[in-house]
């Protein structure tokens, strides 16, 4: 067996394991919760090491990770009605405020960098995925909870499908570069064919819950709106940490995924495409 096949089937099996994960973690409030608090601590974690290689950049890795968490499982418990009000924010905000003094006594060379990284990873990583609460746990016109966990799902739906898409498309295809000078893989002609096969998904999903009521159950073409929502701005999530990875000379942001290669790179469309997403249905409900 050649090192290509076994790569291949390296990344199969890592994907397929990935994917069950994923939607496992959909099952449930809970398990949604308990999985992307996860996700969050490990691509900060993942992230800040990655920021740290840079000269003169020393960032406090353990507590940027525990602030990203913090704020995930604070707005969790607020948007499922465990906790009520501002309050359950004010530890995040009191360790947003220790990291910037902190950088008085420590004596680093660059501070002002240490804390534009710092920032960065709360607005870049903890911030985009603590938005997927906002898509599963809303109120009806009574006030009441409701749960719906195919939203959040759809969003990685999509973004499955539009790499799929995207990949199959520009692969028979591609002729035209997207943007060639942060990822010259990506065409134009693989684009639009992972945008084609979103459309159609997302017609399939709104098809399938046309009957259904809720308080997210979207009409077909508001699902196909949404679908469109997640492609654009997913494709955009990949190209910025394309740039963000060329920027920092790297290859992979990491090799904890064997054949996938690191958090960020599983999570980087979702990362612009959730809060576009939230974006999106809260503009549905104001147009």
């Amino acid at each position: 067996m050649t090192d290509k096949q076994k790569n291949l089937i390296t990344r199969t099996i890592t994907g397929i394991l990935f994917v069950a994960i994923m939607v496992a973690g959909f099952l449930s409030a809970h398990y949604m919760v308990v999985l992307f608090a996860t996700i969050t601590g490990m691509t900060i974690w993942e992230y800040t090491g990655l920021v740290s290689q840079i000269e003169h950049v020393s960032i406090n890795r353990f507590i940027s990770t525990v602030a990203g968490v913090y704020f995930f499982v604070a707005l969790a418990g607020q948007r499922l009605g465990f906790v009520e009000g501002f309050s359950v924010f004010v530890p995040y905000i009191l360790t947003i405020i220790y990291l910037f003094i902190a950088e008085l006594y420590l004596k680093n060379e660059n501070p002002i960098m240490n804390w534009a990284y710092t920032m960065l990873g709360q607005m870049y990583i903890a911030l985009p995925i603590s938005m997927i609460n906002v898509l599963a746990f809303q109120r009806d016109a009574n006030g009441q909870m409701t749960i719906d966990m195919l939203l959040p799902l759809s969003i990685f739906i999509f973004l499955w499908t539009n790499d799929t898409g995207a990949y199959c498309s520009g692969s028979l295809f591609g002729k035209h570069k997207l943007f060639p000078r942060i990822s010259p893989a990506k065409s134009w002609e693989g684009s639009i064919g992972g945008g084609i096969l979103v459309v159609i998904v997302a017609a399939l999903i709104g098809y399938s819950t046309t009957n259904e009521s809720g308080v997210n159950m979207l009409t077909i073409p508001q699902w196909i709106g949404l679908g469109i929502v997640v492609a654009v701005f997913g494709t955009w999530g990949d190209l910025v940490e394309s740039l963000f990875k060329r920027t920092l000379g790297v290859k992979d942001s990491g090799n904890i995924l064997p054949g996938h290669g690191g958090m960020l790179d599983r999570f980087d469309s979702s990362l612009i495409a959730i809060p576009a997403a939230v974006v999106y249905l809260y503009a549905l409900t104001i147009f």
